[in-house]
């Protein structure tokens, strides 16, 4: 039978300065541990810690502009757009631009505190 998740549940974000994650499908939500959900909003300059994780996180940017450093470069992911990132790569999510960005963010295993890995 099809499950309804009638809302999201607001999570605590990492970052230099206050963003929105909301999550539709996870651990918190909804008790999930295979996929995680989460319609994220950050404001322009919005940076956090670079990170190593376990799971598969797939980015779809609604609006704005989604900046992924990795050991390679730097990537600037656009309103369309969506990028992958494999497990064990190490990633740095940002949203330099003013008007900052609107994603939706995929994990899979779903997103952990504890499987994320983030720079000290």
């Amino acid at each position: 039978m099809p499950t309804l998740i009638p809302k999201p549940i607001r999570v605590t974000a990492v970052g230099n300065k206050p963003k929105l994650i909301d999550e539709y499908v996870g651990r918190v939500n909804s008790k999930t541990s295979n996929i995680s959900v989460a319609h994220m909003r950050s404001p322009g300059g919005w940076e956090e810690p670079g990170q190593t994780p376990e799971f598969r996180e797939i980015t779809l940017v609604l609006a704005g502009m989604l900046r992924v450093e990795h050991k390679g470069g730097v990537m600037d992911v656009h309103a369309g757009q969506t990028v992958v990132c494999e497990p064990g790569e190490w990633v740095r999510y940002s949203t330099p631009e003013e008007e900052g960005a609107e994603y939706v963010a995929i994990c899979t295993p779903a997103f952990s505190p504890g499987t994320v890995h983030r720079d000290a």
